[in-house]
């Protein structure tokens, strides 16, 4: 695959755009170990945060086919890089990923080896607590409608660094996590409304704007998958236009809504048949697939492979990480 790093965006270094001294945040240490000790013996693992994850590749790997969550993505030490269709975004401990919108990708780890892994976090964003913040007057700005990408780069400042270690350092206090999580929760979502990124998370959370109204019908085709989808029916869902809801939905997740909707069922029957031990057949059926062998044309063209070989190469690769 030819590199490119070239984002659907500028990134903009605004010195003061946490509120807290402006400058790139730098990782501590042990931020580094309390990241590196939690996933340890892991590629991917949940921890007792509510929407936190973790992650740890011990080596570069090339793009692998994934749905990113609403989030912020954090890289403490290494380096990857997040591909939207051909935009890449590359991303390490100067700076973080951030969407707003549950988008398909492909992830890639750039920098990692065993001695120094590549490290980081996932956090998933809260829709509610950012409207919440927002009708509290806790966003800057106007809501920008030019930039409506789903997905962007930001500086990693001081400023978000402060909570997010506080929140990680939890992990070895459980018995607080109840009592202290939401607390920083609720101000890494009030540093990032007070950031460059504010635009792009208030159009998901503010009702009037196109991006709220689209990530309801995002909602909408994520619960229904399975089921046959009317374009006029989400259109309408969304008090839009048939032609200005298609136009919105492709600038928000950079597919049209049959696509995005093809992309969940081969994403769910992909994971019914590694982990629930489907065949192809009974996993394209409860996808929403009638015929068995456009299911199989179809999940090629996604993942390179026709289901069988694909699945068990996944398991061959699982095996050989953990031995």
């Amino acid at each position: 695959m030819e590199e490119t790093s070239r984002p659907l965006e500028t990134v903009r270094h605004d010195p003061d755009m946490f509120g807290q001294g402006g400058a790139n945040g730098r990782v501590s240490p042990d931020l580094v170990d309390i990241v590196e000790r939690w996933s340890r013996g892991h590629h991917d693992c949940e921890t007792a945060v509510p929407g936190l994850g973790l992650f740890r590749r011990e080596q570069p790997s090339p793009p692998v086919e994934c749905m990113i969550e609403p989030s912020i993505v954090i890289v403490v030490q290494g380096a990857k890089r997040m591909w939207i269709g051909k935009d890449a975004y590359s991303y390490d401990a100067s700076r973080f990923l951030i969407t707003s919108l549950e988008l398909p990708a492909r992830s890639e780890v750039i920098e990692a080896s065993p001695e120094r892994p590549c490290l980081g976090l996932a956090l998933r964003i809260d829709r509610a607590q950012l409207t919440d913040l927002i009708s509290r007057g806790g966003a800057q700005g106007p809501l920008d409608r030019s930039n409506m990408a789903g997905i962007g780069l930001s500086d990693t400042t001081t400023g978000i660094l402060a909570p997010v270690s506080r929140l990680l350092s939890l992990l070895d206090e459980p018995g607080a996590i109840p009592f202290l999580a939401p607390l920083v929760l609720r101000e890494i979502h009030y540093r990032l409304l007070q950031s460059d990124q504010a635009h792009r998370l208030r159009q998901i959370a503010s009702i009037d704007g196109h991006g709220f109204r689209i990530s309801k019908a995002v909602d909408w085709i994520r619960a229904h998958y399975a089921q046959p989808m009317q374009i006029e029916h989400l259109a309408a869902m969304a008090r839009m236009s048939t032609p200005s809801f298609y136009h919105h939905f492709r600038q928000l997740t950079t597919l049209s809504p049959l696509q995005y909707q093809k992309r969940l069922r081969l994403d769910e029957a992909r994971r019914l048949m590694l982990t629930e031990q489907l065949d192809a057949a009974n996993a394209a059926f409860q996808v929403g697939y009638e015929s068995p062998s456009q299911f199989s044309r179809e999940y090629s063209r996604a993942f390179g492979a026709p289901p069988k070989s694909d699945i068990q190469k996944l398991r061959s690769q699982a095996r050989a990480s953990f031995g």
